[in-house]
């Protein structure tokens, strides 16, 4: 069988690949400490969950409008608006199947084949894959270790061209857990109306900012041809498993992503949408319950991780991950790259993580800290005999 070109641009997620050994290691009897998914330890908040059931109940199980129901679009306007100062109508947001579903449906609504796609690296694993899988050219701009990956609009303004249609930003950032400045988050939706650009912001983890960080959205500036939001339930809420994201932005733009929806996945699940309007509507506890302790953990394994010699770890502002930086100890003992060393920490230390060149860099690998401190201590003991044995 013959398979078409299109496919043959992508691979399977990283992340995922991590998950399935780690869980075939976990089903042969091993006691992992699992630093790989990037997936709240949390569960779903009970309130949640009722209303789930409840719309279970009264038989709310049938196809919905493509881009969800009116009343979970409303709960998310209405959301942002309070929590970032937007002004949104609910004709300017879609519903979609996670906030995957939306990045998908912006890039291969507006780009074309050998259009450029500004990425900044280190990237979410799929940023990558879908920009190749709808014929755009990823331009990669790396961002700095030493300033806290720090994303600028001057080193974005030196990669634009004639053919540059769309600049990404991810912020808090997945893998690193760095947050893109407001003064340069304003900086880059200007150069982006200059240019004729359009700016997709990836608010995924907008809500776990530490340090005292006010939350931010550009959404608060009220421009919608250049700037799309997406965003999701699934980390905000601990809603993974209920695949609920959305975007937001000019009505043409989610009027051709609807487009594509419809003949995908059609609407998202009815009664999912009933338990995200809840938690868009109903007490914010466990959101700021999360926060703070994602906060402490971060405290904890920071300090771990600098403790082990050989290697660094800068201290990110936002998200549940933190990216040290391997390059020392991969002179040692033959281990060769990153992947070799995540391979043998996985099968001699049994701890999970995810190698760096998964998300474009070449020394680092990410650890994701939502999961409990007990299970952070006990990875960073394992980690630390693992370096000093090489």
């Amino acid at each position: 069988m013959q398979f078409s070109e299109r496919i043959s641009r992508i691979s399977v997620s990283s992340t995922a690949a991590v998950v399935q050994k780690a869980e075939q290691l976990r089903a042969s009897g091993a006691r992992l400490v699992d630093f790989g998914a990037g997936e709240p330890d949390f569960p779903t908040p009970e309130n949640v969950k009722r209303a789930a059931i409840e719309a279970l109940q009264q038989n709310f199980t049938k196809y919905t409008a493509t881009g969800g129901t009116a009343d979970l679009r409303r709960a998310v306007v209405e959301r942002h608006a309070k929590d970032f100062g937007s002004s949104y109508a609910p004709e300017e947001c879609l519903v979609t199947v996670g906030g995957k579903q939306a990045i998908f449906e912006a890039i291969a609504a507006t780009i074309n084949h050998g259009d450029e796609v500004i990425l900044p690296s280190p990237y979410w694993v799929s940023f990558l894959d879908i920009i190749n899988y709808a014929g755009g050219k990823a331009v990669i701009l790396q961002t700095r270790e030493e300033e806290d990956f720090s994303v600028r609009a001057e080193a974005v303004e030196k990669l634009i061209t004639p053919k540059t249609k769309l600049l990404i930003v991810n912020s808090p950032n997945n893998p690193t857990g760095a947050v893109v400045a407001r003064e340069e988050l304003e900086k880059l939706l200007a150069l982006a109306r200059q240019r004729g650009l359009l700016l997709m912001t990836d608010e995924c983890y907008c809500h776990f900012l530490y340090d005292g960080r006010p939350r931010f959205s550009l959404g608060a500036s009220g421009e919608l041809e250049h700037l799309i939001i997406v965003g999701s339930l699934s980390k905000t809420y601990a809603m993974t498993g209920w695949r609920i994201g959305f975007a937001l932005g000019a009505r043409k733009l989610l009027a051709n992503m609807l487009k594509l929806q419809s003949h995908s996945t059609s609407n998202p699940t009815s009664f999912a949408q009933r338990g995200a309007i809840e938690a868009l509507t109903g007490p914010q506890d466990s959101v700021r319950a999360m926060r703070e302790e994602y906060e402490r953990r971060r405290s904890r394994i920071v300090a771990g991780l600098r403790a082990i010699p050989g290697l660094r770890c800068s201290n990110p502002a936002g998200a549940f991950y933190v990216y040290p930086n391997a390059a020392s100890c991969l002179k040692k003992d033959g281990l060769g790259n990153v992947t070799a060393l995540a391979e043998r920490l996985l099968e001699k230390a049994h701890v999970a993580l995810v190698p760096g060149p998964a998300f474009g860099t070449e020394e680092h690998f990410r650890i994701s800290y939502a999961t409990s401190q007990e299970q952070i201590d006990e990875g960073l003991r394992r980690l630390k005999a693992f370096f000093a044995s090489l």
